[in-house]
C-alpha cells in the first residue's frame, strides 16, 4: 500500500523520517489533524495513522480498555463513540428511553435496595433479597437464599440493609444476621455471621471482598484470608452508636473504614484502635461519604454559635486534617455524594429542600438548585447534570451548568436510592412504614399493597438498548402471576414507542 512506501516525509524544504514525523503530529488536536490531511497524500496518511487517533480516543476517555489492535480505524470509533454520547445526552435530557418497574410478589414492602453498575439488590420485610440484572432485557429476579436458623418458627425477620459490589451481595436481617453471597456463584451464601443485636449501618467496599457491620458499640471488618476462609479480620469498640458506616475504595492491605457516631467521626484501620478523625461536642453527623483519599460529611450546629451555620467538611484520609469547609446553611445536610462525583466536586442535599454542587478547590457553591419540598434525601452528579430525589418521592434530572430541570418522575415513597451511569438510571422509593394497616391485610387487598409498597424504577437512556430487536417491556410479563393480578405490563416511555 501507499502507506508501506512512505519512508520519507516532505516537512516545508527537509525530509523527515515517518516516525519523526508522527511525532511532531502527536502534539495536534482532532482539528488540526484534518487540516493536515488535505495538504498531500503523504501528510494525509500521516494523519490518519492509527496511533495518534487511538491516543485521542484514550486521552477522550473511550475505549480505555481496548488495544490498538482491537479496532481497524480509530478516527471512526472516536467518531462513533462521540456521536453516541451526543445521542446519549439528547436522550437524557429528553427523557427518551424505556422505564421500567422491578417487580415482587405481592404483600412485601421494600425496606432497602442498592445497585453497582446496573445490578440492583433489593430486601423486602418477608426477610426475602431479591438481585435484578438490568444490562439485559428480560431480566428474571432471582431470590437469594438466607441462612435462618431452622427450628425459629414464624414469619422471617424484616431485611434491615442490603449492599452489592462488582462480585458480593450482602444483607443483614433485623435479628442482626448477615448473609453474604457471591453474585457470580449462585444464591447460597459464602458467609454467614451474626450479631447480638440489630445492625444500625453495613458497608461494602466498591471493589474488593470486606464487608462491615456496626451493632451495638462495636463495628466488625469481616474479610476472606489468602486462601478464602472468611473471617473477622478487625473488631472495634465505639463509645456511642454508629449512624453512618463506609468503607474506603482502592485501599491495598486490610480494610479501612469511616464510621460517624453521633457527633465524632473515626477512621477505622486494623492495626490499632478506632482513631478519632473529628470531634465537636455537640455537633451530630448528619450524612457520610467517602473517596479513595478523603470523607465528606454533614455536621449540624444547633445553632450556639449564630455565625457558624451547617457546613460540610471534607478531611483528607491520610494526613487526617481537614481540608475544607463547604456550604453555609440553616438546615441539615442529609446526604452528600463525593465518591461519584467529578474530581474537586461534591454534590449534596439538604432539609432545606436545596441540592448544592460544591467546587473544592475553590470552597464555594458553583451551583443551587431549589428541588424538594420536603427535603433532599439522594443525590448523584457527573459532569453535566445532577440527579436527585427527595423525601415527597420526587426524582429530578437537572442540568447542572444551566441550573433548570430537565424532567421529574414522582412515586409515593421518599427516594432513598438514586444511581446512574452514561446510559441508565435506577432509583428506590422506600416506605417509612414497613407494617402498613397490620401487616396481614395488605395481602389480600391488591390496591392498598400497591399504595405502601414501594417501587424501585430502571430507565434506560441508549439507543442500542432500545434497538427494534430487543424485547419491548410491554412483552415481559411472564403472566405467572396472581390471578386478576393487572399491573404486570410495564409501558414504555414515551408511549408512542409501542
Amino acid at each position: 500500500s501507499f502507506q508501506n512506501e512512505i519512508n520519507e516525509v516532505p516537512f516545508f524544504d527537509v525530509q523527515l523520517p515517518y516516525e519523526l514525523a508522527l511525532k511532531i503530529f502527536q502534539y495536534l488536536g482532532k482539528a488540526e489533524l484534518g487540516r493536515c490531511a488535505q495538504v498531500s497524500r503523504t501528510w494525509k496518511v500521516l494523519a490518519e495513522d492509527q496511533v495518534l487517533w487511538y491516543r485521542l480516543c484514550q486521552e477522550e476517555g473511550y475505549l480505555l480498555d481496548v488495544s490498538i489492535s482491537e479496532q481497524p480505524c480509530w478516527k471512526l470509533a472516536l467518531k462513533n463513540c462521540r456521536a453516541r454520547e451526543r445521542t446519549l445526552k439528547y436522550n437524557w435530557k429528553n427523557r427518551i428511553g424505556a422505564v421500567s418497574q422491578l417487580r415482587y410478589e405481592l404483600g412485601k414492602v421494600l425496606c432497602d435496595v442498592h445497585s453497582c453498575d446496573g445490578v440492583v439488590i433489593a430486601g423486602y420485610s418477608s426477610g426475602e433479597v431479591r438481585l435484578w440484572d438490568t444490562r439485559t432485557w428480560d431480566y428474571t429476579a432471582p431470590s437469594l437464599e438466607a441462612v435462618h436458623d431452622p427450628g425459629h418458627a414464624g414469619p422471617r425477620p424484616h431485611v434491615s440493609f442490603v449492599r452489592i459490589n462488582s462480585s458480593l451481595a450482602v444483607a443483614a436481617h433485623e435479628d442482626g444476621t448477615v448473609s453474604v453471597w457471591n453474585v457470580l456463584l449462585g444464591r447460597e451464601p459464602i458467609h454467614h455471621y451474626q450479631h447480638n443485636q440489630r445492625l444500625q449501618a453495613l458497608a461494602l467496599g466498591t471493589e474488593g471482598a470486606a464487608v462491615a457491620t456496626a451493632s451495638g458499640f462495636e463495628v466488625k471488618v469481616e474479610a476472606p484470608s489468602d486462601r478464602g476462609f472468611w473471617q473477622t479480620t478487625a473488631t472495634f469498640e465505639i463509645q456511642k452508636l454508629v449512624n453512618f458506616l463506609n468503607l474506603v475504595p482502592d485501599v491495598a492491605g486490610s480494610p479501612v473504614a469511616v464510621a460517624a457516631a453521633e457527633d465524632i467521626v473515626y477512621l477505622l484501620k486494623a492495626e490499632g484502635p478506632a482513631k478519632v478523625l473529628h470531634s465537636v461536642y455537640g455537633q451530630p453527623v448528619t450524612c457520610l461519604d467517602v473517596s479513595a483519599h478523603e470523607a465528606a460529611f454533614g455536621i449540624k450546629t444547633f445553632g450556639w454559635l449564630l455565625n457558624e451555620p451547617n457546613q460540610v467538611l471534607l478531611y483528607n484520609l491520610e494526613t487526617n486534617q481537614c481540608l475544607t469547609k463547604v456550604g453555609n446553611s440553616t438546615g441539615d445536610f442529609t446526604c452528600v455524594n463525593l465518591h461519584a462525583s467529578p474530581a474537586h466536586m461534591l454534590v449534596a442535599g439538604n432539609k432545606d429542600r436545596r441540592v448544592r454542587v460544591f467546587d473544592l478547590r475553590r470552597g464555594e457553591s458553583v451551583c443551587s438548585l431549589y428541588a424538594h419540598q420536603l427535603g433532599v434525601s439522594a443525590v448523584q452528579m457527573d459532569d453535566w447534570k445532577v440527579v436527585s430525589g427527595g423525601e415527597e418521592g420526587l426524582v429530578c434530572v437537572w442540568d447542572q451548568r444551566m441550573g433548570t430541570k430537565l424532567w421529574e418522575m414522582h412515586a409515593r415513597h421518599p427516594v432513598r436510592h438514586v444511581w446512574f451511569n452514561s446510559h441508565s438510571l435506577i432509583t428506590a422509593n422506600i416506605p417509612e412504614d414497613k407494617n402498613p394497616r397490620g401487616g396481614s391485610t395488605t395481602d389480600d387487598d391488591l390496591a392498598v399493597h400497591r399504595k405502601y409498597r414501594g417501587v424501585i424504577y430502571s430507565y434506560e437512556f441508549s439507543v442500542e438498548q432500545l434497538a427494534g430487536d430487543s424485547v419491548l417491556p410491554i412483552c415481559r410479563s411472564s403472566y405467572a402471576e396472581v390471578t386478576g393480578y393487572n399491573y404486570n405490563i410495564g409501558l414504555a416511555v414515551p408511549y408512542d414507542s409501542i
